[in-house]
Parts: C-alpha cells; structure tokens; sequence
C-alpha cells in the first residue's frame, strides 16, 4: 500500500515538471496544436528580442532578486551571530511563526501603504519635519525605476524563512564547543562567528538560498505591487504577454519564460560560484588574523518586526477609514462602510479560500507523511533535491506547459487543476517542515512496540504520530498558508473561474480604492494566521491530555492498550 501512495506522489508531484518544462519549451519554438501552429521556428525569441524594454526589465529583475538575496543573507547572518548564543534566541523562534504566516501579498501591501507618497511614513514626515512629497510622484520604495521597493520588500519578508532554514543548519555545528575553543585561542565571539560558523553556515545553506534568489527574479505579485511598472521587471512582463488577447503572441510568452527559467539558473549558479569562491578559493580571511566585522543584528531583527507588526494595525485602520486626507495622520472619519459594501463579495471568497487551504494543506500533510515513511523504508527514493525542485523553478516557466497539458486531458475541470497546483507548489514546503522532527523521532520506541507484539500501523498511528502531533500540526498550517499566497496557478489553471483573497487582493491593488484593497489584504493576512493559531491550540490542547514532556509514558501508555483491528 505504500508503494502505491508512493506513486501517486510521484505522479502528482514529480512528474508534472517534465510536461512542464517540455510544454513552455516547445511553445516557445512555435509550436502549439490547439492554436494551429505546427511549424517549430524561432519567432518567439525573435519578438523578445524586439521588444524595447527587454534589457532594463531584466536587469530590474537581476538587480532586485541578487540585491534582495544578499541583504537577506547578511540580515540573517547578524541575527544568529548576535542572538544565537543568547538567552534570547527562543524568544527570536517564538516570533518565526507569525512572522512567516504573513503573506506576501499581505505584506507588499502594507509595505506600499507605509512607503507610498502619501503613506504613513510620508504622513509622519510632514507632521514631525515638515517634509513633504509630491503626491503625483512615486516615493523611494515604491513603484520607483530601480526596484529598490521591491528589493528591501523581499529581503525582510525573506528574513524568517532563512532564519528557519538556518535552526536546523546551526544544531549540526555544535557552536558550544567551538565557542569554547575559539575563546581558548583568543577570539571574540563575532569574530568566531566570521572565520568559523560562516563558511560552514554559508555552504550548509545553499538549498534556501536558491529558493530565495528565483523567489525573486520570478516573483509576480509583489512586482506587481512594488516594482517598476516603465518597464517593470521582466517576470512581469511575462506574465502580461501570457495575458495578450492576440494568441499568436503566444510564442512570445513562452520564449520569456524560458529565457526566465535560464536566468533564474545562472543566478543559482552564480551563487554557487560565489559560496565556493568564499570558502574554498579565495579563503585567506579565514585565517588571517582576528578580524571579523559585529553586525548588528538586533537593528535588523527589529526592523523586520517593525515592519510586518506594523502592517496589520494599518491595514485595520485604512479598512475603517471614511476620510483620510493627507497630510494628516489619522483619519478624520471612521466608517463600517466599505466592510458593509463589500461583504457579500468578500464571504464567497473567504469560503473558497479557506476550504481550498484546507483540501490542499490535508493531503500535502498526507503526502508528506507517505514520503518521510518511505523513505526511511526503502533504499531507493526520490532525493530530496527532486522533491523540493519545485520551490526552485519559476512557476511561470512550468504552469503555460502544465496548462496546454490540462487542455488535452480535461479543460473543464478547473477547481481541480487548481486543487492540484496548489499541492504542486505546498507539498515541498510541507515535506521540508516535517524533515527535521522526521529525523529527531528515535526510533527506539517503534522497535519497543514491535517488541511487545503491536502492529506496525498500530505504533505508527498511536505512537509516532502521537509524539510527532505538533510537528505535523505545524506542518499543516504551513501547507495551508502556502495555498493562500498562490496567485499564478488560480489564474492559470483556473480559468480566470476561481477566485481568492490572494487574486482579489493583488487585482485591487492596482489603482482601486484604498479601503477596499485594505479588507482583502487583511483578511489575505489574517487567514494564515488563523491556520497556525488552529495549529497551536490543538497542540496545547493534545499536550495537556498527553503531556510531552514524559515522552516514555506516553509510548508506555500507547503501547499498553489493547491492539486495535485496524
């Protein structure tokens, strides 16, 4: 049987990188049955190659995605070297979560509503200095030439992601006893950090870095909020030829997209080079005498938390707003308006919402759990790099082959097509969440209930997923937060049919009325925090029947019940 779900994973989650990638290939050589062409020739490329913004969209998007990735990089980098030995780093993973579970769009929002010509910031500004903007022109972070909006957007948005990636990263280092040996040769402890944990740190995360960096050469829905927009970066024009009503332009499209999968993989491999150029090349620093730079890591941890904490008190009172003029800097009137106007919009699509996070967050959890289980059964396995590959393809560059995929098997079937590329795209994120307690489990307990005669299915559902519940909660709410920030796979599989708050949200923020975008941002923000609050509670909840702080007497007491006829 688990051989079975194991293929079915496959299926579902591997292979559709073939067609994928095949289909956006061969489109963009002119080849496209449904549309009558059936000659390959080069004409898409031609076209891209004509369009006149085509070197300052790219460059926007290299820019901003390497610019972002490195100050995210070195953000990290100066938190964990000023907090992780401190008594404070569990408040720092305590705040991971909700910091995580705000939404990229949610946050490219708020960010806007902060940095825009008549933000808060510029509000505060005139009020405090007397400084003011012209309301017509666009402010230093947003919608500005040089994507630098965009830039600092995804750098502190990516911040907790990385810190995540980096727990289980620094756990392996074993950073007591080097402290201890560093301090014995006379290093300071940031300069320990800078010649020792950083090569090894550096090169152990490699994996999330590559995420990051095609997260932002490829990212649409932020660039569509804060980027430039003449031209804008090149992962959005893309996106807007794809959306041409001249068919024949088709091509076209395709041939960006592969041009974007290629530059998202020379950026990896810049990264490569770089990390080996660091540690292994060019890596006197190492050791030459004690120098190494104190980051100061609580200043950018706390403007990371500044930042998103910010977002939702605004998001709030820009919602509530009947009068907001500027400069001033509350609202002069308060109304319940807009949230009575759009009401009978905004449940339709919460339901949607809600319900298609909680299909897809069940059997990415389900998924999950069939991979770790065969994983540690079996010798020959889908690697993990395989798994996760779908966090480090441009989504663009897989979802115009996956959907002339969908045209030939079944076209009219959209919710299902969108069920499953939400699951395309979260079951990595959930596998990923669930490696790390998937190791810790000691496996002594399994082989004790083995002992005393219990099933294999019995210990594993009584046992293992027991001690395991709040890893697999977590997990979960993951999933789930991963199915509400997708923006590209509703609008591409779905036809245009399905509507969520992430899609309503982006598609309002363009020009519409502030108030109206601010309910859909909030509510784009406070979903995901729902999920992970549910999480929490039925982990507190379980915790307090079953403590587990007694790991023993919990798998004592699992064990000793009479077997189940399962």
């Amino acid at each position: 049987m688990l051989r079975i779900f194991y293929a079915f994973l496959i299926l579902v989650c591997s292979v559709p990188m073939i067609p994928g990638l095949a289909g956006v290939i061969i489109s963009s050589l002119g080849y496209i049955p449904p549309l009558e062409m059936t000659e390959l020739n080069w004409h898409g490329y031609i076209q891209l190659t004509q369009w006149n913004g085509l070197l300052s969209s790219i460059f926007a998007s290299i820019f901003s995605a390497t610019l972002s990735t490195l100050l995210a990089t070195l953000f990290c980098f100066s938190i964990l070297q000023r907090l992780w030995l401190s008594k404070y780093w569990r408040k720092v993973e305590s705040i991971l979560a909700p910091l995580l579970s705000l939404p990229h769009v949610a946050f490219a929002i708020g960010f806007a509503f902060l940095f825009a010509p008549t933000g808060f910031i510029a509000r505060a500004a005139f009020q405090l200095f007397g400084w003011q903007t012209d309301p017509s022109s666009h402010a230093f972070l947003v919608n500005d030439p040089y994507a630098l909006g965009l830039t600092f957007a995804l750098a502190f948005k990516e911040l907790p992601f990385l810190l995540l990636m980096s727990i289980p990263v620094l756990q392996q280092l074993k950073l007591e006893q080097t402290y201890k040996a560093s301090t014995m040769l006379g290093y300071a402890p940031h300069q320990m950090w800078f010649k020792v944990v950083f090569p090894q740190w550096f090169a152990k995360m490699r994996f999330a870095l590559f995420a990051v960096i095609t997260y932002g050469i490829s990212v649409v829905d932020v660039a569509l909020i804060l980027g430039p927009s003449n031209p804008p970066t090149f992962s959005v024009v893309v996106w807007q030829w794809f959306n041409d009503p001249d068919l024949s332009l088709l091509p076209r499209a395709s041939a960006g997209a592969v041009v974007l999968f290629i530059l998202a993989s020379l950026l990896m491999g810049a990264l490569v080079i770089v990390e080996k150029t660091m540690v292994n090349w060019c890596n006197r620093w190492q050791y030459s005498g004690r120098r190494g730079p104190s980051l100061p890591g609580i200043t950018f941890l706390s403007t990371s938390v500044i930042l998103a904490t910010s977002i939702l008190p605004l998001l709030i009172i820009w919602s509530l707003a009947q009068r907001w003029r500027f400069p001033d800097l509350i609202p002069s009137q308060f109304s319940l308006r807009f949230w009575q106007f759009e009401w009978s919009n905004v449940v339709p699509t919460l339901i949607t919402s809600i319900v298609l996070a909680t299909v897809v967050a069940s059997l990415a959890l389900l998924l999950a759990l069939v991979a770790h289980e065969y994983k540690l059964k079996h010798r020959w396995h889908l690697p993990d790099y395989l798994i996760a590959m779908p966090m480090l393809i441009p989504q663009l560059s897989m979802l115009f082959g996956i959907q002339v995929v969908t045209l030939y098997v079944a076209s009219d079937y959209f919710s299902l097509w969108v069920i499953w590329s939400h699951l395309f795209f979260a079951f990595p994120f959930v596998y990923l969440a669930l490696d790390g307690p998937w190791k810790s489990y000691d496996n002594n307990f399994t082989k004790a209930g083995l002992s005393l005669g219990k099933s294999p299915i019995h210990i594993f559902l009584m046992v293992k997923l027991r001690m395991l519940l709040p890893a697999l909660l977590y997990a979960w709410a993951v999933g789930a937060s991963v199915s509400l920030a997708q923006y590209l796979p509703t609008l591409m599989l779905g036809g245009g049919r399905i509507s969520t708050i992430t899609t309503e949200a982006v598609a309002l923020s363009s020009g519409f009325d502030r108030r109206v975008t601010a309910i859909y941002a909030l509510w784009q923000a406070l979903l995901p925090l729902l999920f992970f609050s549910a999480a929490l509670f039925i982990s507190r909840l379980t915790t307090r029947r079953s403590p587990s702080v007694v790991k023993e007497r919990t798998a004592h007491d699992s064990l000793s019940k009479r077997p189940h006829h399962l």
